[in-house]
């Protein structure tokens, strides 16, 4: 006897991505908000450091512009994937070919990109309003896309879904 698996839902990307652009923005100004907030805090405990060794602990301060990057890529290639700010608006960034998570090559390079794209007044992020899934340059340097929880648990079965277990992609 021959058994016959399942059709899984193919993804309809309007489904994954409804909603994606204007949820990135807001997710970014969120984090850019956490980030302000984790590097005055560090900032504030690297200066009382610095007084209390006598200026020994004061070249630590250099440690403040990797923050932002190992931010980015610890919460991408974390267990959640997807920063704070991202899931708080129900964002999730999965590789493009199987919706598994990021690996750390991936994330590195994504955020690598993202930070040059920013660093050329961040113009290239608009290639999101013309590409398919709205890809920005880093998700497509890396492979990877954002899309929607809500859309993600809708497409996961009981049994999963490509990679992912079934139920909550965060489970």
């Amino acid at each position: 006897m021959i058994y016959r698996v399942p059709d899984l839902p193919v993804p309809d990307d309007m489904m994954l991505t409804r909603g994606v652009m204007s949820r990135r923005v807001f997710a970014w100004v969120l984090d850019l908000l956490l980030l302000g907030i984790l590097l005055v805090v560090l900032w504030i405990m690297l200066v009382v450091f610095g007084l209390l060794t006598l200026g020994l602990g004061f070249p630590l301060l250099g440690i403040l512009p990797l923050v932002p990057f190992c931010y980015h890529v610890g919460f991408l290639a974390g267990r959640w994937s997807a920063t704070p700010g991202q899931q708080a608006l129900g964002l999730i960034v999965v590789r493009n070919d199987d919706f598994g998570r990021p690996t750390l090559l991936q994330a590195v390079v994504s955020t690598l990109v993202f930070y040059l794209t920013l660093a050329t007044t961040g113009l290239l992020l608009l290639v999101a309003l013309v590409t398919l899934r709205h890809r920005t340059l880093h998700d497509m340097a890396s492979g990877l896309v954002v899309l929607r929880i809500e859309a993600m648990q809708a497409l996961t079965p009981p049994f999963g879904y490509g990679n992912m277990s079934g139920g909550t992609p965060f489970a």
